[in-house]
């Protein structure tokens, strides 16, 4: 008995030797790992936005403003588009669990409301290359770029609500002053990121952390990281928790009224989409 339980004693210690060199390496092929913006995009991100600020002017090239037949078939389309900031008005958080059964995994983004009657909504993503697949596991082992996408309502909102995700669009408490403020601040990371590429992180660089700084520099008082910032899914019930939420709803009916899925379908060809989708 005491020659087999040496022998296991060994093998244990073998597999963990092994097991430690894999996790080793790994590591070591994963820094060695680098951004960059060359390679063979899928066509939903295969241009990244350029902005130039000019002073009450905000110049974006490629608005994306693809459009979808269903959630996989779409004619891609981009357009340049010059934003007046003084006309920003409101700011809104959309939400788009992956999973109507589990609301942690999700994606979150925002979108800007402007007096004119524009929408512009910026989307933190993931950049994926062609046959490349989502992974939360792949996102923390920086297999994937970051990505902003600044696009049309239509494009950003409608390729969601056609893969049957659910989509929700809820107005925030802020000042047109605030709105500004955090428009121009997603602009300029996202110029950031167009002039030196970095890796997405599931964890710490993602579409969520990537909403929650430029926020907490504008905001009275910091929201702070934690739970509902790693599973976004429940992002809105923080929200709605802190006040920030335009809506004296309880948070139950807050998600059935701010719910855009049926009211998106229903106008995806229509020239209003973005009022709309609002009620």
């Amino acid at each position: 008995m005491a020659s087999i339980r040496a022998r296991l004693k060994k093998m244990l210690w073998a597999l963990l030797c092994v097991l430690l060199i894999v996790i080793v390496a790994g590591a070591a092929v994963v820094s060695r790992r680098r951004p960059t913006h060359e390679r063979p995009w899928v066509a939903e991100q295969a241009l990244l936005p350029s902005i130039a600020l000019d002073g009450e002017r905000a110049h974006v090239r490629n608005v994306r403003n693809f459009t979808y037949r269903t959630g996989t078939d779409f004619t891609p389309g981009y357009r340049d588009h010059t934003y007046d900031l003084d006309k920003l008005q409101r700011v809104w958080f959309g939400l788009s669990p992956f999973n109507r059964d589990w609301r942690g995994p999700a994606h979150a983004f925002l979108s800007f409301q402007f007096a004119d009657g524009q929408y512009v909504a910026v989307s933190v993503e993931a950049r994926r290359e062609a046959g490349e697949s989502y992974s939360i596991w792949k996102g923390a082992l920086r297999q994937y770029e970051l990505i902003y996408v600044i696009g049309e309502e239509r494009d950003l909102v409608g390729v969601r609500v056609l893969k049957d995700d659910p989509v929700y669009l809820y107005p925030m408490r802020a000042t047109p002053e605030q709105a500004r403020a955090l428009f121009v601040r997603m602009l300029r990371r996202a110029q950031q990121v167009e002039r030196r590429p970095e890796f997405y992180n599931t964890f710490s660089n993602n579409c969520t952390t990537n909403i929650l700084e430029p926020v907490n520099q504008i905001a009275d008082k910091d929201i702070p990281f934690g739970l509902e910032i790693l599973l976004p899914g429940y992002s809105d019930k923080l929200a709605h928790e802190r006040g920030l939420i335009d809506t004296e709803l309880p948070l139950e009916q807050a998600r059935r009224r701010f719910e855009v899925n049926e009211r998106a379908r229903a106008a995806i060809a229509a020239p209003d989409f973005s009022a709309s989708i609002r009620g």
